[in-house]
């Protein structure tokens, strides 16, 4: 299936895919980053899914989540009758379930179920037993129940069973996970659970304030970001998934299940402009427990608890979504050096202050370290927003994110009372902006470049109105804009950077698609600049990619017409939010 075939479902602690065939084909247990029972997303049947829907039928008629929740429904109407598949996660209490419920709406229609548990992305074949009429699953440090109404009959490489599904009846399936060492869980009830995860979600949404005519795109992104968030800790990750291809068939394929700074620090004014400021402060705490420590040591992304050791890995065994390899996790892009990243921190925790946020007793003390590392080593060359896995450079994007810290430091100090070498803040901030605008600048072609020096683009630069290092009126600002449009653009949607399969300037051989959160910046300069009606249309047009559940991937495929990267990508839906609110 496509990428956008797929829908999300998910506790706030671990993620699963379902597929518009009834097929779940990704699930990690018990946390976000944990390897998958189900891997079949990266390989095949035999590294693991569950299927549940009609005999002989594949793709469902329709689908949809119920309401404002993450509940999702998959109706098919056959000639016999219509059914209904009702999947959801309900809200963690010990361990982790994932419950699918067979609801009869008219008619009759015979079902088939098939599962292959296989722990370890796959490679773990576990021992499997029925037992009081639960198959029951082990491997390693993972145990499974799966109480079933069925007599599932090990067949093969799976567990399989048929039965007939009437008007008004249905039948429920129950997954729970446990470490093996411990004791079997306890049962719960499918039905109980589904009226609790539907009250969960209607509470939470329940304080959503947005009006407006984007309201529902912009819901579904705030409940996927809450989907991506891991509760215990408040980190959220910036995918459920790994190595989801930017280029099908290619190497560009990289594991998302961890909290970038970057991603997250952008939520804040997201969470706190929708009314969540809960889930704001839960962050923002993570984050200070996350950083805490040298300046130096900051990296660009953490484990979703503040683990720092990421290490990248290949996983060998599986091919990849469609032949597209190495599949990855781990990412070794944390140990890079990403000097815009303190431009984001430090910005958080004056947006932060200026929403309202209760200051915290050492956070202060954190953010002038930064700053002190920061004044430093602004200078450098670094790897960029965009991780590039060549050479460093003096990027732009990541000179104007110094600036912005300074800025904001500056800021902090005249606006709300803290204290700091404000003096020579100041000059930091001049002397950066001067320099930008001298070596960064392209004076011939009137648009700002990648990095110093170059003749390439890159969609970052148009952060530079919206962070304010530049007026929208000002000329470099509408030039770059119009350069990014003349050079970036294809088929209404902006690439990152110039990129060919023979022009490799981020080290990496391949092409990708159209990266969805660029576009949306460029809906929301365009707004900035005065042309209103322009970034509208364009917003509109992201909007449309959207799948049938609403839901959006990294990339974009506009010569296929189909989704690419990891999904759902919080970063994406997180620029769909910010452009609503700069429009409405």
């Amino acid at each position: 299936m496509r990428i956008e075939d797929y829908a999300l479902i998910g506790d706030t602690q671990s993620a699963a895919l379902v597929g518009r065939n009834g097929s779940i084909d990704w699930l990690c247990l018990p946390r976000f980053d944990s390897p998958a029972c189900f891997a079949k997303l990266l390989g095949d049947e035999s590294n693991g899914f569950w299927r549940l829907a009609p005999t002989g039928h594949e793709m469902a008629t329709r689908r949809a989540y119920v309401d404002d929740t993450l509940i999702l429904e998959t109706i098919w109407e056959t000639s016999t009758g219509t059914v209904k598949v009702i999947d959801f996660m309900p809200p963690r209490h010990v361990n982790p379930s994932l419950v699918r419920i067979v609801e009869g709406v008219s008619g009759t229609v015979d079902m088939t179920a098939e599962i292959s548990i296989r722990f370890d992305y796959g490679r773990i074949v576990p021992w499997a037993r029925r037992f009081d009429g639960r198959l029951h699953a082990i491997g390693g440090p993972d145990s499974v129940w799966i109480a079933t109404p069925l007599h599932l009959e090990g067949s093969g490489d799976r567990h399989t069973g048929a039965f007939t599904i009437a008007a008004g009846q249905r039948r429920s399936f129950v997954f729970t996970w446990h470490p093996s060492h411990q004791p079997e869980p306890r049962g719960i009830d499918p039905g109980e659970q589904l009226t609790e995860t539907n009250l969960f979600w209607e509470e939470w949404v329940s304080r959503c304030w947005l009006p407006g005519r984007h309201r529902a795109a912009v819901v579904r992104s705030l409940i996927t970001l809450k989907a991506l968030t891991y509760s215990p800790t408040g980190g959220i990750v910036a995918a459920p998934t790994t190595s989801l291809p930017e280029h099908l068939g290619g190497v560009r394929n990289w594991d998302y299940r961890y909290c970038w700074l970057r991603d997250a620090a952008m939520t804040l004014d997201a969470l706190t402009e929708s009314g969540y400021v809960t889930e704001a402060g839960a962050w923002l705490d993570w984050l200070l427990r996350a950083i805490a420590g040298r300046p130096e040591d900051l990296q660009i992304m953490y484990g979703v608890a503040g683990e720092r050791r990421l290490p990248e890995q290949t996983l060998d065994w599986l091919p990849g979504y469609e032949g597209s390899r190495p599949v990855r996790i781990g990412n070794g892009a944390a140990g890079q050096l990403q000097l815009d990243v303190y431009g984001e921190v430090l910005n958080c925790f004056y947006r932060a202050r200026k929403l309202g946020m209760p200051p915290h007793d050492y956070a202060w003390t954190i953010v002038c370290r930064l700053m002190d590392f920061l004044e430093h080593s602004w200078a450098q060359p670094d790897e960029g927003l965009w991780e590039v896995r060549g050479p460093r450079r003096h990027f732009v994007h990541s000179k104007v994110m110094a600036w912005v810290a300074a800025d904001r430091q500056v800021r902090a100090i005249e606006e709300l009372g803290h204290t700091g070498p404000l003096k020579r803040w100041r000059a930091m901030r001049d002397r950066i902006h001067a320099e930008v605008c001298d070596r960064g600048f392209d004076r011939e072609r009137g648009t700002f470049t990648q990095s110093y020096g170059s003749r390439e683009l890159d969609a970052a630069l148009l952060l530079i109105p919206i962070v304010g290092f530049l007026p929208p009126e000002d000329p470099r600002v509408t030039g770059t804009i119009d350069a990014i449009e003349r050079e970036l653009m294809s088929d209404c949607f902006v690439l990152r950077y110039p990129i060919s399969e023979s022009n490799h300037i981020d080290g990496l051989p391949g092409a990708e698609g159209a990266f969805l959160a660029c576009s949306f910046w460029l809906a929301e300069a365009l707004n900035l600049v005065g042309r209103k009606d322009e970034a509208m249309v364009l917003f509109e047009r992201l909007l449309a990619l959207t799948n049938d559940v609403g839901l959006l991937s990294e990339e974009y495929d506009f010569v296929q017409a189909r989704h690419l990267g990891n999904f759902p990508q919080a970063f994406t839906h997180l620029h769909l939010i910010h452009t609503a609110l700069a429009l409405c």
